[in-house]
C-alpha cells in the first residue's frame, strides 16, 4: 500500500513538478487545486480534486475522510508581491483562511505532518549575506507577511498538538522540465526569466528595470533555483517528517546569485541576440538576495544540481514549444 500525500496547489508551477517527484519516489499522490493559478493539463494521470480551500472546507473534509494521508505538501497560495501591496485583503483572505481550513481538517483527521511552501520574502532586505534561516524576519509586503504568519502558526501548532512541519523558504524558482513538457505559466507573469523569453520569442524589446543598484554591474542580484531541484527538496522534507523529523525552516536556493544582466547574457547564448532597454528601478527591490543553504544540506541531504544555463535552456524549450502556456502547443 503506497503512502498517500496530499498536495494542495498541485496543479501549479512548482506543484506540478513536486507531484511527479513524489510519484517517482513511490508515493501515492492526491492533488487539490482551485485552478485560479494552476492548470489541470499540467497533471494528467494524477488523482485531482478541484477544491477551493477558503470556500469549500466541506469538500476538503470529505476528501480526508475518504483517504488516509500520511502528510500534506501545501503549495496553494497567491504569490505576487506587487499585487499584494495593491490588494492585501485578497492575500490575507486566501493565504491565511485557506491554510487555517486545511490545518483544521488535518487535526480532525489526525494528519500531523506538513511541508509548507514559504518564501525568502519573510526576510525583507537582509542586513548581511548570505541569508541564514535564523536571520531577522522583516517582510516588506503583505505576501511575505502571510508566509511569516503561517510559519508562526505552524510553530504554535507544534507546541500545542505535536504537529510537525517543514517550511521551505524559496528564493527564485525557475526553469522547466528537461524535455520541455511542463513549465511556468502564470496568469499574470512577473518573473524575469519567463518575461525575457516571452519577449525574445515574440520579437519584442525587453525592458530591464534599474541599473543603479549597489552591485558589480548595477542590476539586482538574485538566487535562482531550478524547479526540478525544488521538487526534490519537498520530497526530502516530507520524507524527513515521516521518518520522525522535527519542525524546522529551511532556505532553498543555490547559495549564490546572478544579476539581471547575467540572466540577459545567458538568454542570448540560448536564444540569440535581442534588444534590451533600461527602465527605472522598481520600488522595494533589494540590491542583492541569496541564501545560505548549509542547514538544508546538513539536515535533509539536499543540494541543487542544476545551474543557470540549465534553467535558461529548459525554460526556453518550454516557452518555445508552448507559446500560450497550457492553452496551446506548437
Amino acid at each position: 500500500m503506497k503512502k498517500k500525500i496530499l498536495v494542495t496547489g498541485g496543479a501549479g508551477y512548482i506543484g506540478s513538478f513536486i507531484v511527479r517527484e513524489l510519484k517517482n519516489e513511490g508515493y501515492g499522490v492526491v492533488i487539490v487545486d482551485n485552478l485560479s493559478q494552476g492548470h489541470k493539463e499540467a497533471v494528467p494521470g494524477f488523482e485531482f480534486h478541484k477544491i477551493d480551500l477558503v470556500r469549500e472546507k466541506i469538500k476538503l473534509e470529505t476528501l480526508f475522510k475518504k483517504n488516509k494521508f500520511v502528510g500534506v505538501i501545501h503549495m496553494a497560495s497567491f504569490i505576487q508581491m506587487g499585487e499584494s501591496f495593491k490588494n492585501p485583503n485578497k492575500y490575507f483572505q486566501n493565504n491565511l483562511i485557506g491554510v487555517m481550513n486545511l490545518l483544521d481538517v488535518m487535526l480532525e483527521n489526525n494528519v500531523n505532518k506538513i511541508v509548507f511552501s514559504s518564501s525568502a520574502g519573510v526576510y525583507g532586505s537582509p542586513k548581511k549575506l548570505p541569508i541564514k534561516e535564523d536571520d531577522p524576519k522583516n517582510p516588506e509586503n503583505p505576501y511575505g507577511e502571510t508566509k511569516l504568519m503561517i510559519e508562526d502558526i505552524l510553530r504554535w501548532f507544534d507546541k500545542a498538538y505535536d504537529f510537525k512541519s517543514v517550511s521551505i523558504r524559496y528564493f527564485n524558482a525557475a526553469g522547466a522540465a528537461l524535455d520541455g513538457s511542463i513549465g511556468e505559466a502564470h496568469p499574470n507573469e512577473s518573473h524575469i526569466i519567463p518575461l525575457i523569453l516571452k519577449a525574445v520569442l515574440a520579437g519584442r524589446e525587453f525592458t530591464l528595470f534599474g541599473d543603479d543598484y549597489d552591485t558589480p554591474d548595477g542590476t539586482c542580484v538574485r538566487d535562482y533555483v531550478h524547479v526540478l531541484d525544488l521538487a526534490k527538496a519537498h520530497t526530502a522534507a516530507i520524507q524527513y517528517l515521516i521518518n520522525g523529523g522535527k519542525t524546522n525552516q529551511y532556505n532553498a536556493g543555490t547559495g549564490g546569485g546572478y544579476s539581471n544582466k547575467e540572466i540577459v547574457e545567458e538568454v542570448k547564448k540560448v536564444a540569440g541576440d535581442f534588444k534590451v532597454k533600461m527602465g527605472p528601478r522598481r520600488p522595494g527591490d533589494a540590491d542583492t538576495l541569496y541564501a545560505s543553504i548549509d542547514k538544508i544540506k546538513k539536515d535533509l541531504g539536499w543540494e541543487p544540481k542544476y545551474k543557470l544555463k540549465d534553467i535558461i535552456k529548459t525554460a526556453y524549450k518550454w516557452h518555445k514549444s508552448h507559446p500560450d502556456g497550457y492553452k496551446g502547443k506548437k
